[in-house]
């Protein structure tokens, strides 16, 4: 049967698109077997799923790739649309099969949530007594991480700016100038930051085992770490190590993270001239200090705690937050209003684009207080031309609507979201925050079910669907799927 289709005059094949898919589900398949040597040499039973779930994972991979590389030619827009969804949809199923098969006897659901939660590196978690968890499992939830982190920064640097996507437009210099980007080709951009991605986890993980982390456990969290993933080896998360020198190891490798990996290119390439290259860096380094410094003095004042525990709760908690990673090393729902209210809205912010961070991001907030600042003094100076700039580039009409649309469709989205978990039976805080935390990727939400101290196990199978929805439409940059939801993108 023909993959050949003809839509508005445009040439929309799905064979380019089934033949990344099918590399993609090769490399997952390949990556199972880390975890299976694992278990293998501890002596434990799951190394056989592991076997099992990489051997049809590779398998159908590679039927992909054989049956769909005789016409292979450039992905067009639309094409990269079906690409993106459809292989984070595709990846997330293949990689839930160790979880669903494995001694720990998950759900379908269960499976998926936590499969799709890894990839997107949101790091909510449905597995409870991870303290006694095999090896294997505990490294596969690491590797998903490891995975999803670097695609999402190739997306976010090669794919996402060409689909004009939430004002990601802006950075497409990054992908198509010469002149601007660290290097000429699109391979050589995801070689250098596959390079400094690979770096930046090689000592994160060496810091963490210095400071007295298993080898075991440096690695997987470094993973985590750097992916802003959030999982850990522990059901107390950091918590569990109480270690203040653990605690600024991972705030600094989470803000690591959180900065564009091209950044990391200009800086090596161009010295100190590269530090002020990306005025969103900046802008984030300044957005986190404040959220820090305001929960820090909150903490001193309202919990029995000395001023430099009460900094470190606060540094490693806030920038787990605003960095969208997740991990946690106490229950801040026992802090009072103001810090569960301000962990809530730390969950809007994000990260840089460019980087494995999530949620809103802080260079929409930007073009956002710019367009807000040119609209006020227009209010009362009509006539006066007021532009809009963003890291020295003017702004233009489309790329500042493209913002506004995001937020209103940020907004709308995530209401919609909360309405249905609350049609699921789920109480109000609990879905206000899952939904707020699942979207930004950021992981732990609030009070006592999905907390810092809960897990999402007991919410409802729909509300869990729901939830890997929110995941993956917060990850993906909402566009990205719901321009599919048009007739008039499939109409022949």
């Amino acid at each position: 049967m023909s993959r050949q289709y003809s839509a508005m005059g445009i040439s929309f094949s799905l064979q380019p698109i089934l033949y990344v898919i099918g590399i993609l589900l090769a490399i997952l398949g390949g990556t199972m077997l880390i975890p299976a040597a694992i278990d293998l040499v501890a002596g434990h039973s799951d190394w056989s799923v592991f076997v099992a779930s990489a051997m049809v994972t590779i398998f159908l991979g590679v039927l992909l790739i054989l049956t769909n590389r005789s016409r292979i030619a450039a992905i067009n827009m639309r094409q990269g649309f079906v690409l993106t969804t459809g292989s984070w949809v595709a990846l997330a199923g293949f990689g839930a099969l160790p979880f669903i098969f494995s001694g720990l006897q998950m759900s379908i659901v269960d499976g998926f949530y936590e499969s799709m939660s890894g990839l997107t590196t949101t790091g909510a978690t449905v597995i409870v007594g991870l303290d006694n968890a095999p090896p294997g499992i505990l490294m596969w939830r690491a590797l998903l991480h490891g995975l999803g982190g670097i695609g999402i920064v190739v997306m976010a640097v090669l794919i996402l700016p060409f689909l004009r996507v939430g004002g990601q437009q802006l950075f497409r210099t990054e992908s198509s100038d010469k002149s601007e980007k660290p290097f000429p080709r699109f391979t050589q951009v995801v070689a250098a930051i596959t390079v400094v991605y690979v770096v930046l986890i090689l000592l994160c993980a060496a810091a963490l085992w210095f400071a007295g982390m298993s080898g075991f456990d440096a690695i997987a969290h470094s993973l985590a770490t750097i992916a802003t993933g959030g999982f850990s080896t522990k059901d107390a998360s950091l918590g569990f190590y109480n270690s203040p020198t653990i605690d600024w190891i991972e705030v600094t490798f989470m803000i690591s993270g959180a900065l564009p990996l091209t950044w990391y290119v200009r800086v090596v390439r161009d010295g100190k001239r590269a530090l002020n290259s990306d005025s969103q860096v900046w802008m984030f380094l300044i957005t986190l200090l404040i959220c820090v410094g305001a929960m820090t003095l909150w903490v001193y004042a309202t919990q029995p705690f000395a001023f430099g525990r009460a900094l470190t709760l606060a540094a490693l908690n806030v920038t787990s937050i605003v960095t969208d990673t997740g991990f946690v090393s106490a229950d801040y729902y026992q802090w009072g209003s103001f810090a569960v209210v301000g962990f809530f809205l730390f969950n809007f912010i994000g990260g840089c684009t460019g980087s494995t961070a999530g949620s809103i991001k802080i260079f929409r907030w930007q073009v956002l207080f710019s367009s807000l600042r040119q609209l006020t003094m227009k209010s009362f100076l009509p006539n006066r031309v007021v532009p809009i700039f963003y890291n020295g580039q003017r702004v233009g009409q489309d790329e500042s609507f493209s913002v506004f649309s995001f937020f209103l469709l940020y907004i709308l989205t995530y209401a919609a979201l909360v309405l249905g978990l609350s049609l699921c039976g789920v109480d109000f805080l609990s879905a206000t925050s899952a939904v707020a935390s699942n979207m930004a990727n950021a992981g732990p939400g609030l009070g006592d079910i999905v907390g810092p101290a809960g897990t999402f196990k007991p919410l409802p199978d729909a509300a869990k669907w729901i939830l890997s929805l929110a995941m993956l439409l917060g990850r993906l940059e909402l566009f990205t799927i719901f321009v599919m939801l048009f007739p008039d993108f499939w109409r022949i």
